[in-house]
């Protein structure tokens, strides 16, 4: 079993959204569990679907009236609302029944994504900046649609079009960056990337 739910990144530029929300999970009907909306601890609400491969975990391993700790995929709604995907639970302690010793809390927290991708907007006088995720083919090598997430914060100007690696905590229905790391400029359609090769330090999290 790996020792964190976030698997490390393999490539320089490789996308991704995911992160870790603890809460419990309601499902809209008793019936029907894949959707539903997941309430954290101080009672706050995101609307939530559970992917496939996760629903016999839940009927066969988990105590459903109790909060978790959830692997999640997370979508900006045009309304400014969060949307999250279950895609696993971080539960060694229950998973690992061999090792009932293993600490179910992770490094960064509760409430952290770790979000890598094309960032196509900022507007630092706001505090709004708007990434580009790209998403892998499926196995039928269909490729599904790039989407885009809203994050709180500020990021310079001159990064736009940069390839960037963003730290970021939720807090309600937003996501609010806490650290960057600007990889590389995108290449335009030309092949050639867009201004110098940068990066810029993380800032320390508070």
């Amino acid at each position: 079993m790996r020792d964190h739910p976030i698997p490390p990144v393999t490539e320089p530029q490789q996308y991704r959204a995911i992160g870790v929300v603890r809460g419990l999970y309601k499902p809209s009907d008793d019936d029907q569990l894949t959707r539903g909306t997941l309430i954290d601890a101080e009672g706050g609400e995101v609307e939530t679907v559970v992917l496939g491969r996760v629903l016999t975990l839940m009927r066969r391993h988990l105590a459903m009236e109790q909060p978790h700790l959830w692997v999640v995929y997370p979508r900006s709604r045009d309304n400014d609302q969060l949307h999250l995907q279950i895609a696993g639970i971080w539960e060694p302690s229950t998973l690992s029944p061999d090792q009932p010793d293993l600490d179910d809390c992770l490094p960064e927290g509760d409430d952290y994504f770790s979000i890598r991708g094309e960032l196509i907007f900022t507007k630092p006088e706001t505090g709004e900046l708007v990434v580009k995720v790209r998403q892998q083919p499926r196995a039928d090598g269909s490729r599904p649609l790039p989407f885009k997430l809203q994050v709180k914060g500020e990021l310079p100007l001159e990064h736009l079009r940069h390839f960037v690696s963003l730290d970021v905590r939720r807090q309600g229905q937003q996501l609010h960056l806490e650290s960057h790391e600007v990889i590389a400029p995108m290449p335009t359609r030309g092949g050639k990337s867009r201004g110098s090769r940068g990066r810029a330090p993380a800032r320390s999290r508070g």
